[in-house]
């Protein structure tokens, strides 16, 4: 979950008056197979590998379950991103799942996807980033019972603001933020493999939830594996390309998860997982020192702001475009200060963002309110992402594809079903936050009429005969 969160889940639509060309990738054709793979592990390892362990630990039996549910989130990844390989070759566009969903179901499903974006999936994403960076810098320095969420609320105004001003994080920033990251995963898990006995847990806890709520958060995890779909247009030869790429980054993703869950258990065992918080500095600061964990902490919270430096910057633009192109939000589509920033739509997300960072501080745990309130948005989309690829095959057969997904119809389905099995887990599992975020998103469906309405008032014959 490192931009991906800014990723995976949010890639930005772009309105119809911007033409794919205009944003062209300077890497066109010209990654080869490890360089996409690695591209791949940079998007995908991020900070939820210090936060989400403990949650997951929470919602399992056994150890041998939770390293197995890891192991299970690490093959469901590489079928997810088989899927998306053949939509985005097949099919590739800046404009990602909005696109494909478009071309299978028409304007109104693809309008509430950038709606769900802009009022669920983003400002969520936003939210549980910025908790993560409150936990971690609580730790640094300690706000009281909401101090995570008062340095949450206080990132995202610095960083919205930030945004205003035109100020971005430059690419080799980010690379060295990426690295830093990985590293870090790997000081962690080596320092947690050299503890020879857990450290001694509070009282026990009973066990929270449920293996689907487990699988949730795992693949928030792993979240990012999506944008396999924007690397089909970069590779030197996709069709042999993209397969070895994805084994890859899906393998060494999974390996490196994998060998940091365990140096988690042999460090705390599972019940000591359970209740940590800070898992890299609660490890680091028990085998070494206070000021060891300190700077692990440190480290995690600039990794952190980084992510939610990306995710506020490709939110607003998403919600810049959608302002663009649908008439009843013009106001967000307005740049400010010439034009350097969409600070309408800048200031909208904060204070969504903001909004739901007052719920979370609220809860029991924000990070994880966060995720309940975007997962059952997330995956029904994953699931029509999913099936438009049935959808798609059987409307367009003529069409050439660069890259078949393997063992069809089989592997579709079995990430239809994932999808859908954590779909009624994301619900049946959380808070009211989920039937929240349902909820809101369901409201873009008569706001989506409405606009439609007032725009062949505006224009007529339009939408005549327009259903995709």
């Amino acid at each position: 979950m490192s931009s991906s969160i800014a990723a995976g889940f949010l890639r930005p639509a772009l309105p119809r008056p911007y033409k794919v060309k205009e944003v062209a990738s300077i890497l066109r054709s010209s990654l080869t197979a490890f360089q996409a793979g690695a591209v791949l592990v940079g998007v995908v390892v991020g900070i939820g590998i210090f936060k989400t362990p403990a949650v997951v630990a929470s919602n399992v039996a056994s150890e041998a379950e939770y390293l197995g549910l890891w192991l299970l989130g690490g093959l469901i990844t590489l079928i997810g991103a088989l899927c998306y390989a053949e939509l985005g070759s097949t099919y590739p566009h800046v404009g990602g799942e909005y696109h494909f969903l478009k071309k299978a179901y028409g304007r109104q499903l693809a309008f509430l996807f950038a709606w769900g974006r802009m009022t669920v999936m983003q400002s969520g994403s936003i939210a549980a980033v910025a908790f993560v960076y409150g936990d971690y810098a609580s730790f640094l320095v300690p706000a009281g019972p909401f101090g995570s969420g008062i340095h949450a609320a206080l990132a995202v105004i610095a960083f919205s603001a930030l945004q205003l001003m035109g100020t971005k994080v430059g690419s080799r920033a980010q690379l060295v933020l990426t690295l830093a990251t990985v590293a870090v995963v790997l000081i962690v898990t080596v320092i947690g493999l050299t503890i020879s006995s857990p450290s001694a847990p509070g009282p026990p806890t009973e066990r929270s939830g449920a293996t689907g709520l487990a699988m949730v958060f795992i693949l928030l995890t792993y979240g990012g594996w999506s944008e396999a779909a924007y690397l089909s247009g970069e590779v030197r030869d996709a069709k042999r390309d993209i397969p070895r790429a994805l084994l890859f980054g899906t393998v060494a993703v999974t390996a490196l998860y994998l060998v940091a869950n365990l140096a988690y258990l042999m460090a705390f065992g599972l019940e000591g997982l359970r209740q940590s918080k800070t898992i890299a500095a609660d490890l680091v600061a028990s085998a070494v020192s206070a000021k060891g964990a300190e700077v692990v902490a440190a480290i995690v919270c600039i990794t952190s702001l980084s992510t939610l430096n990306a995710t506020v910057l490709t939110g607003a633009r998403s919600i810049y475009a959608l302002g663009r192109s649908f008439a009843p939000f013009a106001v967000l589509g307005r740049s400010t200060l010439g034009g350097v920033a969409p600070g309408n739509a800048i200031l909208l997300q904060a204070g969504v963002a903001i909004g739901l960072i007052l719920f979370g501080a609220h809860s029991r745990d924000g990070f994880e309110a966060m995720v309940e309130y975007t997962a059952p948005v997330f995956w029904a989309f994953m699931l029509l992402v999913g099936l438009s690829l049935f959808v798609l095959r059987w409307r367009d057969p003529k069409r050439a594809h660069p890259f078949r997904v393997p063992l069809y119809p089989v592997t579709p389905a079995i990430f239809c079903g994932t999808s859908a099995y954590l779909l009624y887990s994301s619900l049946v599992y959380t808070g009211a936050g989920a039937l929240v975020g349902v909820g809101i998103l369901l409201a873009g469906i008569p706001i989506f009429r409405f606009g439609r309405r007032q725009t062949a008032r505006k224009s007529p014959g339009r939408f005549k005969g327009q259903t995709r």
